[in-house]
């Protein structure tokens, strides 16, 4: 079985200078939890910081990474960069990313494959609208968007299911919910990587809690968590990381 993966995702907050406070804070009162890796994925000038000051084996990200190689792509970072300044973890396909700047699946599975080219684990998101659950089709639609992100992508990978209406609204999919989810999209991975998808992990993400997580991860299907809000502060992380243990 693979380890529980607490994917801290920062969204656009913590300047280079906040993000050392946390680490250092996190540094000072963090105990790991057996079985369980904690990891951050933070803004793009934010890692450098983070690979000085976390505490040993807490790993970091990137949370989004270009779909090419190099070249004049102004503004864009490249698998490559992050790979050089010790990422381990890069967010693809995050819905504020296909919401806000019009992703695709077609990208989200091109960027996931140059992560993978790099050396990183791509973390590839997905999740249905509110009023695609109202009519009974999430599944199917989350399915259909994992197969299209997924597309000649390899096996070295993390699927969050996020459903679109649970982020950052405080409204959380039960853990039922999630488990019902988590066994589509196993089944799914089963059928594009055979046995090696027993190893890949499943994460939830949608208003993740202290008081929710051990619920939400302790069901077969659901490998661990991405969180937004919970991420920023430390109190919250060790009370989400000692729930886990």
């Amino acid at each position: 079985m693979p380890s529980t993966l607490l994917a801290l995702n920062w969204k656009m907050n913590k300047t280079p200078t906040e993000a050392r406070s946390w680490a250092e804070e996190l540094k000072e009162k963090y105990a790991p939890a057996e079985g369980v890796e904690l990891a951050v994925m933070a803004p793009a000038l934010a890692l450098s910081t983070l690979a000085a000051n976390l505490p040993a084996g807490v790993a970091f990200g990137g949370q989004d990474v270009s779909a090419h190689e190099a070249g004049a792509y102004t503004g864009e970072i490249s698998a490559a960069m992050l790979k050089d300044v010790g990422a381990a973890y890069v967010v693809v396909g995050h819905s504020e990313r296909r919401e806000y700047h019009g992703e695709t699946d077609a990208v989200v599975a091109a960027k996931a494959k140059q992560a993978q080219a790099n050396g990183l684990v791509p973390i590839v998101c997905v999740g249905e609208k509110l009023e695609v659950r109202e009519r009974g089709e999430h599944v199917s639609s989350t399915l259909a968007q994992l197969r299209g992100s997924l597309a000649d992508v390899g096996e070295d990978v993390v699927v969050a299911y996020e459903p679109v209406w649970a982020i950052g609204t405080g409204k959380t999919a039960t853990a039922d919910d999630a488990e019902e989810m988590g066994a589509a999209i196993r089944g799914l991975l089963a059928e594009q990587y055979g046995e090696k998808a027993a190893d890949i992990r499943v994460l939830y993400g949608g208003s993740v809690k202290p008081d929710n997580i051990a619920e939400i991860c302790g069901k077969p299907n659901v490998d661990g968590a991405l969180v937004g809000g919970a991420s920023l502060k430390v109190p919250d992380v060790l009370g989400m990381n000692d729930a886990l243990r």
